[in-house]
């Protein structure tokens, strides 16, 4: 299983991005999808998960509201929505896939991960 996420890029403060990620395989509907963030000198830490059927989400409260995860199973690709961006958001974004049961905030859970995508947020 191979991810590819993209999407980022440089945003001012209060803009919006997409984040896509693109996982390869023919068994993509199986897998709880995870999106995380590592700002630098900070661990990387949670910040959305969405069942495989796209039914359930789960995110970090500092982005509640708004961030929104969805997914197309038959495109294989998860998506992560930010609006309201803030200079805090600034970080890399990781997409993972997680063969188990139930959402995961915890990294270690994740099974497969992408290579990270470049979020800044100017102020």
């Amino acid at each position: 299983v191979q991810l590819q996420a993209s999407g980022g890029g440089l945003v001012q403060a209060g803009g919006s991005l997409r984040l896509s990620c693109v996982v390869s395989g023919r068994t993509f509907s199986l897998y709880n999808m995870g999106w995380f963030r590592q700002a630098p000198g900070k661990e990387r830490e949670f910040v959305a998960a969405i069942s495989g059927s796209g039914g359930s989400t789960y995110y970090a409260d500092s982005v509640k509201g708004r961030f929104t995860a969805s997914r197309d199973n038959a495109k294989n690709t998860v998506y992560l929505q930010m609006n309201g961006l803030k200079p805090e958001d600034t970080a890399v974004y990781y997409c993972a896939a997680d063969r188990g049961y139930g959402l995961e905030y915890d990294l270690y859970e994740y099974d497969y991960w992408g290579q990270g995508t470049q979020v800044t947020v100017s102020s």
